[in-house]
């Protein structure tokens, strides 16, 4: 990526830049670009060499808040981020924010170096917190109900079996219908105690194409029977670092969904896909060390859509569109994904709804140079 404008960089200085998984840029006191690595080639949708011929202002309105920032660097000498810029541009494809960080380079008098973190994925690590705290609560609520319901229900359904005995016909129908509601509820406190398991995860490598065909084989056998299952897999994937169960469980709920949601509709489907697709990195439960997540799995299908109005709760606990749903799978799905230190999003609009999950891929502590870079963020072929 080395240009004339970009001679005065070391070759260590551009390979530090270039392995930043977003975009980065280096502006001369005019603002015209010096340097540009991938990930900005990406995000202007324009080469370096082509970059480099311009100045910021060429993609980005002057009256832009990055601006200020830039001048306040160059002022200062100093360094500076700003959360949530808007540097929306017809040329960079409509409305965009971004988190911007701002930082002078001593050595060359005038010269900032600008890294831009896509909101995108600032948000997703924002809605993953959202959900860990949302089955927090769904772990508070299951012990205080397994306590508090489970022991006057037993006595209830006891008491409506003694009545029985010795009612009528017309009070029979009441005393098994106490009995019948009695064992819903006691079925949806065993459900939610599942949220209270404290017990560390027990993960090893899992090849996630094993685990997806064996839960569409589950879903061709029964709730799935007649929908068209579509798969578009990387075969080169390495194997997740996960407990397989857990895995069977979020995608039997994740096609459940899916197949609910197409059920009935003229040319519905569904669509299973895995990829690799590294950068984002998250922090891991319990521990204070970071994961990157580049195994991306994604459940798609061409049903009704998620309404507008629950499409930001839709893993939260009880949050539900069926009428004799209890609101628990998503809250259990995002639950699981966020114990393995995972990502999980949900974006949905009539006719189509994704369900995209980031994952940690296995290491192993004995693979080699090569592989390596594949699970660490650096695909090789």
């Amino acid at each position: 990526m080395t240009t004339n404008a970009s001679a005065s960089f070391s070759s260590n200085e551009m390979g530090i830049l270039n392995a930043l998984p977003h975009p980065v840029f280096v502006l001369g006191p005019t603002n015209g670009f010096v340097f540009v690595n991938s990930d900005a080639e990406q995000f202007f949708s324009a080469s370096s060499a082509s970059l480099t011929k311009r100045d910021l202002g060429h993609f980005i309105p002057h009256d832009s808040p990055i601006f200020g920032l830039i001048d306040q660097v160059r002022e200062h000498d100093s360094r500076i981020s700003e959360y949530r810029v808007d540097v929306s541009s017809p040329r960079l494809g409509g409305e965009r924010l971004v988190d911007v960080y701002v930082s002078s380079l001593g050595e060359k008098p005038g010269h900032v170096v600008v890294m831009v973190q896509l909101r995108s994925i600032a948000d997703k690590m924002d809605r993953q917190l959202t959900h860990r705290s949302a089955a927090r609560t769904v772990t508070g609520l299951a012990a205080m109900l397994a306590h508090e319901i489970r022991n006057p229900l037993s006595g209830i359904k006891g008491a409506a079996q003694l009545l029985e005995s010795s009612a009528n016909d017309d009070d029979r129908v009441l005393t098994r219908l106490i009995q019948e509601e009695s064992d819903r509820i006691v079925k949806l406190v065993d459900r939610m105690e599942v949220f209270s398991d404290q017990r560390p995860i027990e993960r090893s490598a899992v090849n996630i194409h094993s685990v997806l065909e064996h839960v569409k084989t589950l879903a061709k056998s029964g709730f799935a029977r007649g929908i068209r299952i579509q798969e578009t897999y990387d075969p080169s994937l390495p194997p997740v670092y996960a407990n397989r169960d857990q895995l069977i469980q979020v995608f039997i709920n994740l096609l459940k969904n899916a197949s609910e949601a197409v059920a009935g509709r003229e040319g519905g489907e569904i669509k299973l896909s895995t990829a690799f697709r590294p950068g984002v990195r998250l922090s891991v439960p319990g521990t204070k060390s970071r994961v990157t997540l580049p195994l991306e799995f994604i459940v798609e299908d061409n049903g009704v859509g998620v309404p507008d109005d629950i499409r930001e709760h839709i893993f939260d606990p009880f949050v539900t569109t069926k009428p004799s749903g209890t609101g628990l799978g998503l809250a259990l799905v995002a639950k699981i994904v966020g114990d393995h230190g995972g990502v999980i999003e949900c974006e949905s609009h009539t006719g189509h709804t994704s369900f995209r999950i980031l994952m940690p891929a296995w290491i192993d502590s004995n693979i080699t140079d090569s592989s390596s870079n594949r699970t660490t963020g650096r695909r090789t072929r």
